[in-house]
């Protein structure tokens, strides 16, 4: 492989194959830090207060995570063949320049989630730090954009805090989610501890909710809880990529992703409704904020090791879900111009202007947001797959990733493939009518798993009949054999 035919217009430093030196372990603690989340906590407190009982709820809990787990198995092994992340293998199948559009909307994407998840956890210090110092109070009272001043400062606190981290490379990534995940493990093991000590064991239900469902009801909330375990991990599914081509071998990403997935998932999820039943037969109210669990605890060790995890967790997740995939985004659309940090730092600037506090103080905005972002990413993933593995045979010339010209195996006229731009437009249309018209929104939960069969099936029937030019040379010509 000789790094010197590759195109300049086409790879950086950043892009091109990495060093496969990640072993199971540190794709297993890339997933904890996906769980370990507020986000994570928020969805699987949820699932027990569907109204199901405790049996059904974890059968949709393993049927989603498994479905998760294969999906990223899926996803992985494509750039972990190449050694490049999703930007780059995705120009197989959009074209070395039209894989900018996935990379666009992906980029759009994180830079959104990156905000929110940045404000979320500065409101967490922004409180903590009004608790210890109510002094700070007057700095309240005023604010800019829709934002006060001690909350700019927490904010900024926040952004830099996380691009620090992400400056450092990727190198200084790994070792952070190595301990970022057991570490939230161990306090949120700590805090579960104590809760079923105070109340004791009698006093825990795994049963959150208080609707009694018809036999209808629960077969649909059943399918509900499972499509809503994969969408939560929709985004960083896509962005998996981005880290299994560092692995040593498709041996290791495996177990990390059973691990990381299946095991860790459900037992994430079995601590977080303990913590969450424990919090209503103490306090006398279902408390899902961990940190607000923690408060209530009224004891000043316990509250600043609860912020310091909650802080930890945040950053981890809007490292491996926005941060990463955003850097890597960005920096392919203008290699040249950009590398993976100054891709992720743009993403960090826009996170900013966007005032995502604005938009998280509309519940319903962000309801269509998580609707949306499936709509997007489910066709992404399908067209990914079919191509992969129906069409190219799970068979990639990674040097042709690289290659502007003609000859290339992955050149299509004006580098972009129309079929798959074909393919991509009308399984999100359908996605995003699903969310926007009131008579179809209970689609919308299974915006994934539409867009992802649509996405794969247009592609599929689209791609796999060459188009005959006279410019151009045949696509069956060019496939790896």
């Amino acid at each position: 492989m000789n790094n010197s035919n590759y195109s300049p217009k086409l790879s950086n430093e950043d892009l091109i194959p990495a060093k496969q030196n990640w072993t199971w372990y540190n794709i297993f603690s890339f997933w904890m830090s996906d769980v370990h989340s507020m986000g994570g906590y928020l969805v699987a407190a949820s699932l027990f207060a569907l109204g199901l009982a405790s049996w059904q709820v974890f059968v949709a809990l393993i049927v989603g995570i498994v479905i998760v787990q294969i999906a990223a198995n899926l996803v992985a092994k494509p750039s972990q063949v190449a050694g490049v992340p999703y930007a780059v293998i995705a120009r197989q199948s959009f074209g070395v320049f039209g894989a900018n559009i996935p990379a666009l909307i992906r980029g759009i994407i994180a830079v959104a989630w990156y905000g929110i998840q940045t404000w979320l956890a500065s409101n967490a210090l922004m409180l903590i730090l009004l608790k210890f110092f109510p002094s700070l109070s007057p700095l309240t009272e005023s604010s800019f954009a829709g934002l006060s001043a001690i909350g700019w400062i927490c904010f900024g606190i926040m952004w830099f805090l996380q691009a620090l981290v992400f400056w450092k490379g990727m190198s200084t990534i790994k070792v952070f989610i190595d301990w970022a995940g057991p570490l939230v493990y161990v306090v949120m093991l700590a805090l579960a501890g104590w809760l079923v000590m105070q109340v004791g064991w009698s006093n825990i239900s795994f049963n959150l909710g208080s609707k009694t469902l018809s036999v209808s009801e629960q077969v649909m909330q059943i399918l509900v809880a499972i499509a809503l375990v994969v969408s939560y991990f929709s985004g960083p599914l896509l962005n998996f990529g981005d880290f299994s081509r560092y692995g040593k071998s498709m041996q290791h990403v495996k177990k990390g992703n059973f691990w990381g997935l299946p095991f860790n998932f459900i037992f994430f999820s079995l601590i977080t409704v303990v913590t969450v039943s424990g919090t209503y037969s103490l306090f006398g109210k279902m408390v899902t904020d961990p940190l607000e669990t923690v408060v209530m605890i009224d004891n000043t060790f316990a509250v600043v090791l609860g912020l310091f995890t909650v802080l930890t967790a945040t950053i981890g997740i809007n490292i491996v879900a926005n941060f990463v995939s955003a850097g890597f985004d960005f920096s392919n659309i203008f290699p040249q111009k950009l590398s993976f940090r100054t891709g992720g730092m743009i993403a960090a600037i826009g996170s900013v202007l966007i005032t995502p506090w604005n938009l998280f103080n509309s519940p319903e905005l962000i309801h269509y947001t998580l609707d949306v972002l499936a709509a997007f990413i489910g066709p992404l993933f399908g067209i990914l797959i079919a191509d992969f593995y129906f069409l190219k045979k799970q068979k990639v010339i990674v040097e042709d990733l690289f290659n502007e010209q003609k000859e290339g195996a992955y050149w299509y006229k004006g580098g972009f493939n129309p079929k798959a731009i074909a393919a991509l437009a009308p399984a999100v249309v359908i996605g995003l009518v699903f969310t926007l018209v009131p008579a179809l929104q209970h689609l919308a939960p299974f915006n994934w798993f539409i867009g992802a069969f649509l996405g794969a099936t247009f592609y599929y029937f689209l791609a796999r009949v060459p188009v005959l030019t006279a410019q151009e040379p045949t696509l069956t010509d060019l496939q790896p054999k």
